[in-house]
């Protein structure tokens, strides 16, 4: 039977909610007010330099009524730009259309940006308010093969901060023995047959779509 028919099944851990931030400390602890205030308004040299290697980064948002999407980002090298110490700019690249966070943030400016360097157990969180752009020289200065993305973010700092290594550190992420066999994880195509009740031939080639010959 296909899981996309099975019925809900009842929440997992429904009567033991926790349901207020009281309750939330008393099983967690309250955080050192060295943690606490730790973000600051503003990036700093070490921060920018920090992102500036950053070839891979997550972007957040979420529509009028909080519904919440995460997208991942990435290039080659890393294009944010900065613009003074409280605004960031990120490029936008060829992708299918459904621009997802970009409609969400034209109804709700606040996004999350998760940024993360190939190898680097820590990485750097900055969350902002948004804006789309399509100014001309700001596009071209973001160009990768000379070609420019379509579309600009424009971020507007309100909170940055470093995030420690422990998540990374428990995944082994960047240890390569501990990747897993790629025949043994489902692939886009497969998974998309799935959802869609599609039928893939046997025969036809498993990460192989077609627009992984054209990025730009």
């Amino acid at each position: 039977m296909s899981t996309a028919h099975l019925p809900p099944p009842a929440l997992p851990g429904s009567a033991h909610a926790v349901r207020t931030e009281a309750e939330l400390e008393q099983i967690l602890g309250a955080p050192h007010p060295d943690i606490r205030d730790k973000h600051t308004t503003f990036t700093t040299p070490l921060v920018r330099r920090f992102i500036e290697h950053a070839r891979f980064f997550t972007l957040a948002t979420s529509d009028a009524d909080g519904n919440c999407d995460c997208s991942p980002r990435g290039d080659i090298e890393s294009t944010v730009r900065f613009f003074g110490d409280r605004t960031l700019v990120l490029p936008d690249r060829l992708g299918n259309r459904r621009a997802d966070s970009y409609r969400n943030i034209l109804a709700n400016p606040h996004v999350g940006l998760l940024f993360v360097v190939p190898g680097i157990d820590e990485v750097v969180r900055v969350n902002g308010r948004a804006t789309l752009s399509t100014d001309p020289e700001l596009l071209e200065s973001m160009a990768i093969g000379g070609r420019a993305p379509n579309l600009a973010v424009v971020v507007e700092i309100d909170e940055v901060f470093t995030h420690c290594a422990r998540a990374i550190l428990r995944a082994k992420l960047w240890e390569r023995d501990l990747f897993p066999d790629a025949d043994a994880v489902p692939s886009l195509r497969e998974m998309h047959a799935e959802q869609h009740s599609l039928t893939v031939g046997a025969d036809e080639p498993r990460r192989q779509e077609e627009y992984r010959s054209y990025l730009y």
